[in-house]
């Protein structure tokens, strides 16, 4: 039997209510099970040993380039909308963490922008600039597998901070870190379709952005629960 594409749209949509999505994308390298261990084990673990007066953080990085962040828009039919821009592989780079705390009274994102790329020297400034500005709060980070984030240099520093305690995702498991879901709120809305001539115009929208982001606390909290982990 052979159906037209028609008939195929109405078979999908009416008779199996499927809707058109767009693939999320996942690793070769993921290890699911080592993922929903850690989601099991690991994070009640992290969450028992959290006291009211810490906070939860959860950090992650970003490049911004030149080249602009495609999105849909609206326009007149057969008017394709064109998008005139630099092909310049300047860059810049964004730190940022959400902040939790465990009885979901507030939450915080917290950022940074700076030229070029981050590397371990640049995350510790940002992380000893992070204290300065959680006032010395005992914290639990929670952070990925990069590579500056397991160097020489960071755990020789990291030995140090008695007010910071470290805890490491799965690897591969962007799905469970919110700033995720930041920078894709970021990219959709302030940073899309934007054609900056210098990166000082796509570092103030993305201030603009991070700024609306972080003043939201529903939105903060939106992000955490859409990773499936509770506080």
């Amino acid at each position: 039997m052979r159906h037209s594409p028609t008939q195929t749209w109405h078979i999908l949509r009416q008779r199996l209510g499927w809707t058109r999505q767009r693939p999320a994308r996942r690793a070769v390298e993921r290890d699911d099970a080592a993922i929903e261990a850690w989601v099991k084990r690991d994070w009640p673990r992290i969450k028992r040993g959290t006291t009211i007066r810490r906070l939860d953080l959860l950090p992650g990085r970003k490049r911004i380039l030149l080249l602009p962040v495609v999105r849909g828009t609206w326009a007149p039919r057969g008017q394709t909308p064109v998008l005139r821009h630099r092909f310049s592989w300047n860059r810049m780079s964004m730190a940022g963490v959400l902040a939790y705390r465990p009885d979901r009274s507030r939450a915080k994102l917290i950022f940074q922008t700076k030229a070029g790329s981050y590397n371990t020297d640049s995350i510790i400034e940002f992380l000893k600039q992070l204290r300065r500005h959680l006032r010395g709060k005992p914290v639990v980070l929670i952070w990925d597998g990069l590579s500056a984030h397991r160097s020489k240099d960071m755990k020789a520093w990291l030995a140090t901070q008695h007010w910071l305690t470290v805890e490491q995702l799965p690897g591969y498991a962007h799905d469970l870190n919110p700033m995720e879901l930041v920078w894709g709120n970021l990219k959709n809305t302030e940073l899309a379709n934007l054609c900056p001539d210098i990166l000082d115009d796509a570092d103030t929208a993305a201030h603009t952005g991070l700024h609306r982001i972080g003043s939201s606390y529903q939105l903060c909290f939106n992000f955490l629960d859409h990773t499936g982990l509770r506080l």
